[in-house]
């Protein structure tokens, strides 16, 4: 015999699934959140900064 099924609760569990792969499809075409994106950058700038100061210079090749 047939498994009893619930048709609304599969219905449901087929609105999740399509409204899932839509979801993926949305955060893939549209990228990061912009919090994220102005962290990241905010880390790239500091870590330049870093370098950047932590640099030596030549005199002699500066007074050329």
């Amino acid at each position: 015999m047939a498994e009893i099924v619930n048709l609304k609760r599969v219905r449901k569990q087929q609105a999740r699934k399509t409204k899932e792969k839509a979801a993926e499809a949305n955060r893939i075409k549209h990228g990061v959140a912009k919090p994220v994106r102005e962290l990241a950058k905010a880390r790239t700038e500091k870590a330049a900064r870093d370098i950047e100061g932590h640099k030596l210079t030549d005199e002699h090749n500066d007074e050329s």
